[in-house]
């Protein structure tokens, strides 16, 4: 996968994207990461990337030449995602990182001030996403949390087996269940005898039933578009949901 960030801001993204999984997925060739910047692709003594709103009004808007120069710089192929980040953009969810990671090529546009003139807006992204019903100075922390949860969908990327990923909140339908790790007692405080038990049918049935009611009690709204067998419904009616 190749992975391009238009940002103002390039210097942010090495400290985080070089580092853990994302950087160990680099190093593989699993995805390579170019980060460009948008005043590079300016003509002026001043590298300006904004101007005031036509119309009047508060802030600057990010002007539309920089941004067409540098997608014509990186010309990604043709049916290419082109990812703008803003706060008017539809929310960012699982499915749409497993969507991006069947992607070849991905750019991502890193929205600052007011926004992107419409029409760079319209001529050069395909979608637009936001992480959620709130403003942040800019897309670059939004485009590494995007990126983060694109890379380690990539086969190889995690390294302990893509099995583990169907367990993941969310990507099942559901939250994941509790998990508990050495030392067997702490505190005074055990997991539960079933999973010390060895049996691995008891076990998963229990992952199963406990993540059934984390989100039944945490996010219930996920039980309406979630796979549920009949066992997982009596289970659910059981623990008190009204579907």
């Amino acid at each position: 996968m190749d992975i391009h960030v238009i940002s103002i801001f390039p210097e942010m993204f090495p400290p985080v994207l070089d580092v853990g999984i994302i950087g160990r997925a680099q190093k593989a060739g699993l995805v390579t990461i170019h980060v460009h910047n948008l005043r590079d692709h300016t003509h002026d003594r001043h590298r300006t990337v904004d101007d005031a709103p036509f119309g009047g009004g508060p802030g600057m808007v990010m002007r539309p030449e920089p941004l067409f120069e540098a997608m014509e710089a990186i010309a990604p192929p043709a049916g290419s995602s082109v990812v703008v980040l803003t706060p008017q953009g539809k929310p960012f969810h699982q499915r749409d990182a497993e969507r991006l990671a069947a992607q070849g090529t991905i750019v991502f546009i890193c929205g600052r001030y007011e926004g992107i003139d419409e029409r760079a807006r319209q001529a050069i992204g395909t979608e637009e996403v936001s992480l959620g019903d709130y403003v942040l100075t800019g897309g670059e922390l939004p485009t590494m949390v995007v990126i983060d949860a694109v890379v380690r969908l990539l086969p190889g990327a995690l390294g302990h087996g893509e099995a583990a990923v169907a367990d993941d909140s969310h990507t099942s339908g559901l939250l994941q269940h509790p998990q508990y790790t050495r030392p067997a007692e702490f505190r005074g405080e055990s997991p539960p005898d079933v999973l010390l038990s060895g049996d691995h049918a008891a076990v998963d049935q229990w992952r199963r039933n406990e993540a059934l009611r984390r989100t039944l009690e945490r996010r219930p709204d996920l039980l309406e578009q979630a796979d549920l067998s009949e066992r997982d419904t009596i289970e659910l009616l059981r623990l008190g949901w009204q579907p």
